[in-house]
């Protein structure tokens, strides 16, 4: 039997679930009213996330540090392993089928929490100094970064792998590097541009053309429609025509923000936006207290990079400012893995911040 003690209260982090629990009772309402079916399979997702939250939560992670690289690496090799054994949906290979079950699984989704807790376990076995990492340094953890990059981007995952990488040197920015290094890589970085955009395969280069084209996508077009038809307060569920009439394609998962403003109009866009704005200002903030704790500092910051990234790509998605990506919002649009990923992640960070006076986990206490 697992007991708790009461001392974990004081130092649970209760902003985080009162800033994202908003977030997914708002979501499940609109995926309620679009479909019952997506509406059931949604609440399976919730209790799997939950006792995923749970698990990494009660999980003594600071003991079980030195397991972090084998788990980076079997996510690497399975990463590999795509390539050779992968299973190909809509013309991309990502998925590996798990044998006698008929259950596919994502080595690119898994990889993210593998990836931020191996990053925090380099910086914290190698800190950097005052005047941030040197040359050296900055590439023995750039080869870590760039890895499951390569990796993801020959699935070809364009999205994960621009996920991957910024949240990679994200993490490093402000953990701290030689500012010299900032500026090399920056015009590296435009040398190489006309390189990589000639490597992109076919479909990522269309979606670009469309992004820089006068007239957006289909797709991108319907989802204006339905911020312009929200109007201030929005609409009514049977006056929500964009979505009633399936006019808003993937409108519960890729462009549900453009059916949120639909139904409750710029108020509600604005109360979601300021709901995340919230959440990774409140993550950021957390570095002034967590200082020297370098693995815990890595991993808050990589998750408050991360639903930066995932919310700034999906909302310019939705009004024709970016590239179209199959990028969710975090813990609201609809499905599995990205919602599973990210209770994990939370559950990892709340470990850390709620035991970081207690690293050797007295305060739980397990008997049989």
């Amino acid at each position: 039997m697992i007991r708790l003690d009461k001392r974990i209260l004081t130092h649970f982090d209760f902003v985080q679930p009162i800033l994202i629990l908003p977030v997914i009772f708002i979501s499940y309402s609109l995926v309620s009213e679009a479909s019952d079916m997506l509406a059931n399979k949604q609440l399976v997702y919730f209790g799997i996330g939950l006792l995923a939250f749970v698990f990494f939560f009660l999980l003594p992670i600071r003991k079980m540090e030195w397991l972090i690289p084998t788990v980076y690496w079997i996510n690497t090799i399975l990463l590999f392993s795509v390539d050779i054994f992968g299973v190909s949906k809509l013309g991309a290979q990502r998925w590996l089928e798990i044998p006698f079950v008929h259950f596919t699984l994502q080595p690119s989704e898994i990889m993210k929490p593998a990836f931020i807790l191996m990053l925090a376990y380099l910086i914290k076995k190698n800190p950097p100094d005052i005047d941030g990492y040197n040359l050296k340094q900055f590439l023995k953890i750039s080869f870590y970064i760039i890895l499951p990059f390569i990796l993801i981007l020959k699935e070809p995952d364009l999205g994960t792998a621009l996920l991957l990488i910024i949240t990679g040197y994200g993490i490093l920015f402000i953990v701290g590097v030689n500012k010299k290094i900032w500026i090399s890589l920056i015009v590296a970085m435009f040398v190489a541009t006309p390189i990589l955009y000639e490597s992109l395969h076919d479909y990522q280069k269309k979606r670009i053309t469309d992004f820089i084209s006068k007239d957006p996508s289909y797709q991108v077009k319907q989802s204006i429609i339905a911020i312009g038809n929200g109007g201030i307060t929005g609409k009514k569920a049977d006056e929500a025509t964009q979505t009633k009439f399936k006019f808003l394609p993937i409108a519960t998962s890729d462009f549900i923000f453009a059916y949120t403003v639909e139904r409750y109009g710029f108020i509600g866009g604005m109360s979601l936006i300021l709901l995340y704005g919230f959440l990774i200002a409140h993550l950021l903030s957390m570095n002034y207290k967590l200082k020297s704790d370098f693995f815990a500092k890595s991993v808050t910051s990589g998750i408050a990079i991360l639903i930066f990234i995932y919310v700034s790509v999906n909302i310019f998605m939705t009004i024709g400012f970016a590239p179209v990506v199959g990028i969710p919002l975090p813990f609201y649009s609809y499905g599995g893995s990205s919602f599973v990923t990210f209770m994990c992640l939370f559950g990892i960070l709340q470990n850390l911040l709620t035991f970081r006076f207690d690293p050797t986990y007295r305060f739980v206490k397990i008997k049989f």
